[in-house]
């Protein structure tokens, strides 16, 4: 498994690997903006998952997935986690647990 020291080198990387697309979470979908795209639970996988912690702050931590859409789109979202975490429905909740 690959592990990165910051936020910004992973994404960096991670963008050279075709993981070019930029996701922010709706209530029940991940949206990107540019291309126009909404994905529900059931139509992407988490093919990856990184933890950061705050190097001062622990409200600073997040999480950041590597998502492919089931028809092959790649893309990141990054994620706060601790007391402020986004508010999700219960089957995104799911889909973004980490095991």
């Amino acid at each position: 498994m690959q592990s990165y020291d910051t936020l910004v080198e992973a994404l960096e990387d991670l963008n050279k690997k075709g993981y070019t697309l930029d996701f922010n979470l709706a209530n029940d979908a991940l949206i990107c903006h540019q291309p126009a795209l909404q994905l529900r639970p059931e139509q992407f996988h988490i093919t990856d998952v990184f933890r950061f912690e705050g190097m001062s702050n622990p409200d600073d931590s997040s999480i950041l997935y590597a998502i492919e859409s089931t028809d092959g789109q790649k893309g990141t979202f990054v994620s706060a986690y601790g007391t402020y975490a986004d508010e999700v429905s219960n089957e995104m909740m799911e889909k973004l647990k980490i095991h």
